[in-house]
């Protein structure tokens, strides 16, 4: 009985499985490398453009406050104006910025990041994922 060269032996099958199979997660996981790069590369790109977006709209609007200064400039009087309509310029801007982070920072507190309609059905002993199972034992 000679073996055909295309029979193999459970071992040597087993072999090859084992062998294909690791080579088949290599390539998985170069495949998932490569992806995660292009993705990284694409995410830095559109980080870039923002940042860029960010700075040209800042240098708008300070081009903006800058006319709001010298419009507030024209109704002072001219001894005043060129420093007290920045001052109240750059007073009420700063005000609005603090407002804005106060607001924000309200916001983040613990107490508002909370989960209270969860908490609350959790303490009731009649809600929950487990009322049924309470309900059933006379609980």
């Amino acid at each position: 009985m000679s073996m055909d060269k295309t029979e193999k032996s459970l071992p040597t099958l087993f072999s090859d499985l084992t062998r294909e199979t690791l080579e088949l997660i290599r390539q998985e996981i170069a495949l998932a490398r490569a992806e995660v790069s292009q993705k990284i590369s694409t995410a830095e790109k559109a980080l870039v453009a923002i940042a860029i977006g960010a700075a040209i709209i800042l240098a708008g609007l300070l081009l903006v406050l800058q006319a709001v200064v010298n419009g507030v400039a024209l109704m002072l009087p001219p001894d005043q104006a060129p420093w007290l309509a920045p001052l109240l310029v750059g007073a009420i801007i700063a005000a609005i910025g603090y407002a804005m982070i106060r607001s924000g920072r309200n916001h983040l507190h613990p107490e508002n990041l909370a989960p209270r309609r969860t908490m609350r059905t959790a303490e009731q002993p009649h809600a929950g994922p487990f009322a049924a199972l309470r309900q059933r034992d006379g609980h």
